[in-house]
């Protein structure tokens, strides 16, 4: 049984399943520059089933995020060690995006990642991506620092993190 964590509209999202995974993949080849191995997706949901989330209309996956946690310093102290989220990959298909897909998924992702007790959850955006760069602002995440030509194809990415309280 597929439980529903929030409703936008006529869209659904949703933990990711196994089934999902093709769909999801398809996605990522369609919107990002950025691939990963069929394992890598699978160990993903394994591991982190609470922030791997699809979006779907109608039954047909239309977006995803996929997230993982680690141990390491800090974004935000200048000392600490800490567990902290990382949103590996994020797509919306271009027609459903500007309608609180993305956001919705983002945020039910925030959720899973704070049932995980993680002190921060960042991510690495293209610094072109100015659209993504202000829906994260949005969401209140922060630029943290540029990483020169992070991409494959050299362009630079911003570390944009967010720091949860309890």
């Amino acid at each position: 049984m597929q439980i529903i964590n929030r409703q936008v509209g006529d869209y659904v999202v949703r933990r990711c399943q196994p089934g999902d995974l093709i769909p999801v993949m398809e996605i990522n080849l369609k919107t990002l520059p950025e691939h990963y191995s069929d394992y890598f997706y699978e160990s993903l949901l394994a591991e982190l089933p609470e922030a791997f989330l699809v979006a779907e209309l109608n039954g047909k996956a239309v977006g995803y995020i996929m997230c993982k946690t680690e141990y390491g310093f800090s974004n935000f102290k200048k000392l600490g060690f800490v567990k902290k989220g990382h949103v590996v990959s994020v797509a919306v298909l271009d027609e459903h995006r500007k309608l609180g897909v993305g956001s919705a998924i983002i945020e039910e992702s925030i959720n899973g990642i704070k049932e995980k007790r993680c002190d921060e959850l960042y991510l690495e955006v293209r610094c072109s991506n100015t659209d993504a760069v202000r829906l994260y602002e949005k969401l209140g995440f922060v630029i943290k620092q540029r990483l020169k030509a992070y991409y494959r194809d050299g362009e630079d990415a911003f570390l944009m993190a967010i720091e949860f309280e309890y």
